[in-house]
């Protein structure tokens, strides 16, 4: 009901049209933000929350025009709904975004691992856990948390460390300017990850005169920052100045649309590109200056140019420790750093040079203010040729021959070599996505992604259909393929029965290896022998018995998707073609050998060892781990920056021409 410029709704309501009018503006585009809800119902938010959105729903159905109304979205588990909502808007460049509700309790808690791992990837997603009484009229309620020490606290407190931004609405009043906050941080490229505003039960469903102003249309605008020109001068004075300079392209350069502008810079000045996880597909694998991935999981070609580079570009990096080989792939004793980042805690990383600004913008800049430098010719071609010579190591590693039962990079091959370019290759956790990052050959800027800054067994099909909602979304032809271990799979594939439900298309290659290869191997090298990483039976001597008679071909079927089971690369690539053809979720499953490593390069990864140990094994991997351990940088002390050249100092005289 509306009277004057007032208009009466639930908390509750309020908030639904409140998100139904924001949008989202960069580049001259405006679009929506929020995509829809998803949510699983309780008490909490059952009658909250789930009113509103059914109130919004049945107007839709009596109007075949008009406003916006949120879309509502059933989802099997709280964690899966937000890894599904993380897929969404990082395919969507972080410019659109789901909301997730949940209800008092366990299913509020459940959405915790999701909100850590949205904020670790910097992925803008909202959550609005139901909460118990705000009125503490009939507490403790059912699953209600009693702290002797303050009645202020609920289970949603333990959403606070994992959020950008954490607000509890106990007043109606208080609404507008907590959901006006979290709009900040959600549209901010700098602050952006998990948003909660929890919303106790009966608040939710406590009516209020609302002014209307807070339901009309309204743009974030997401500005391309550029950076400060005297920043500009002072990191081109220091490229010019380098012999062995490598760019290490992130994330942020896929979410700014840069990958245009890092091809443009690549080519001017004939630095090599370098790609983490998350910036994998920046350059096309076959660029003449693309050498891959780089890291503890990375090629020997980037690798190789990361261990003498004397000064690194990172573009929209984090530099977590895969990144950086836990701080050792960098070994020049020299290297300087030059970081183009938005958000100044990771531009100042390393001791860096520091460049605040948009990742397009700034390598635009950068390119111009390099224009007539190019850096030594002998120096491009060497990458090109050591690209090269990683590429016939993985035609190697994708042909292998290995039987009875396929390796993991022939399975990957396959896959590979079957799907189109602009086809997304989505994965999580175990061994997979190291060896995707070296051997998947990326052709498309939106055709990798791997959620790795959390790395969370689970997130594959869940992220998977965030992924494919998206891509309908956007108007885009692509499959989606999910390629998972049996460990993920078994942590959460119950939102197979959503993408059925939805109607959403995944093709799932499940790589069944009988346990958790990655972390088998991880456990052998550091001398614990794989122990507890197998599935198999308990014997007397411990779970060493025979394979587990697990069956997960059944269990997809039984979840409602199309499944084929085959045990050969032939008869893998025909279940591609058959699914891809398909307008269903198939769900391909083969047995892979989980003793045959991937091809790598020689860089690390820190995972203390015991110091003292009764195993022979271990001893002998402590004695590897301090030798490792030496290598380590703090990256504390540059060297001084070099002076801007003068007006009269020709371009380029520093560096090779």
């Amino acid at each position: 009901m509306t009277t004057g410029e007032k208009t009466r709704l639930t908390v509750a309501q309020a908030v639904v049209r409140f998100l139904e009018q924001q949008y989202v503006e960069r580049d001259g585009v405006e679009t929506p933000f929020f995509a829809g809800c998803w949510g699983i119902f309780g008490h909490g938010n059952v009658a909250g929350l789930g009113e509103a959105l059914l109130e919004r729903e049945l107007w839709a159905n009596e109007h075949e025009a008009g406003e916006r109304v949120l879309r509502y979205h059933q989802a099997r588990n709280e964690q899966a709904m937000v890894h599904a909502a993380v897929g969404y808007a990082r395919h969507r460049d972080r410019l659109a975004a789901y909301a997730c509700t949940a209800s008092v309790g366990p299913g509020s808690t459940n959405m915790v691992t999701g909100a850590a791992l949205a904020t670790v990837n910097r992925i803008p997603v909202l959550l609005l856990p139901g909460d118990t009484f705000a009125t503490r009229v009939a507490n403790p309620v059912l699953q209600e948390l009693e702290d002797p020490r303050s009645f202020d606290v609920s289970v949603n407190d333990t959403l606070k460390p994992v959020s950008r931004y954490w607000d509890r609405v106990n007043r109606p009043e208080q609404l507008p300017s907590s959901l006006l906050a979290a709009m900040r941080v959600l549209t901010d490229p700098a602050e952006t990850g998990a948003v909660t505003i929890a919303l106790p039960q009966d608040v939710q469903a406590e009516a209020w005169d609302w002014d209307d102003a807070l339901f009309t249309r309204r743009v974030w605008h997401v500005t391309r920052r550029p950076v400060a020109d005297d920043a500009v001068a002072r990191a081109a004075a220091a490229i010019r100045a380098a012999q062995r300079p490598l760019l290490v392209a992130g994330g942020g350069v896929i979410y700014s649309g840069a990958t245009e502008a890092l091809r443009a810079f690549a080519e001017a000045t004939g630095i090599p590109a370098a790609e983490t996880q998350a910036g994998k597909g920046s350059l096309p694998y076959d660029h003449p200056l693309a050498v891959g991935a780089i890291g503890a999981t990375g090629t020997t070609a980037a690798d190789a140019l990361a261990a003498e580079a004397d000064l690194v570009i990172g573009v929209g990096t984090r530099y977590s420790d895969f990144t950086t080989a836990s701080r050792t792939v960098f070994a020049d004793d020299d290297v300087r750093f030059v970081n183009l980042n938005v958000a100044s805690f990771d531009a100042h990383k390393l001791s860096a040079e520091a460049l605040l600004g948009d990742a397009r913008a700034g390598l635009e800049q950068l390119t111009q203010a390099l224009a007539g430098w190019h850096a030594p010719e002998t120096h491009s071609a060497r990458a090109t040729r050591l690209a090269a010579e990683w590429d016939a190591i993985v035609q190697r590693a994708h042909d292998l021959g290995h039987g009875p039962l396929p390796a993991q990079s022939e399975v990957i091959g396959v896959v590979n070599r079957t799907t189109r370019p602009q086809d997304v290759v989505v994965c999580a956790a175990g061994s997979m996505p190291g060896d995707l990052h070296k051997l998947w050959r990326t052709r498309d800027r939106k055709g990798y992604h791997v959620e790795y800054g959390f790395s969370c067994m689970g997130y594959e099909i869940a992220g998977g259909l965030g992924v494919r909602m998206a891509t309908l979304d956007a108007g885009e032809d692509r499959d989606v393929v999910v390629m998972v271990g049996d460990g993920s799979y078994l942590m959460l594939a119950q939102e197979l029965v959503t993408a059925v439900q939805e109607g959403m298309k995944l093709i799932v290659v499940l790589v069944d290896n009988h346990g958790f290869a990655s972390i088998g191997a991880l456990s052998e090298s550091l001398g614990s022998q794989r122990f507890g990483t197998r599935y198999r039976y308990r014997t007397r001597t411990g779970l060493d018995g025979d394979v587990l008679p697990v069956d997960l071909a059944a269990n997809a079927a039984s979840l409602g998707a199309r499944v084929v089971s085959v045990t050969d690369l032939a008869g893998l690539e025909k279940a591609l073609a058959d699914a891809q053809a398909s307008e269903v979720t198939t769900v391909i499953h083969v047995e892979t050998d989980p003793l045959v490593p991937a091809p790598d390069s020689p860089a690390w990864w820190d995972v203390p060892v015991a110091q003292i140990s009764g195993v022979e094994s271990t001893r002998a991997a402590h004695t590897t781990y301090v030798a490792h351990k030496a290598r380590q940088r703090a990256h504390l002390d540059p060297p001084e920056t070099p002076a801007t050249p003068g007006p009269d100092e020709p371009p380029g005289s520093e560096g090779g021409q």
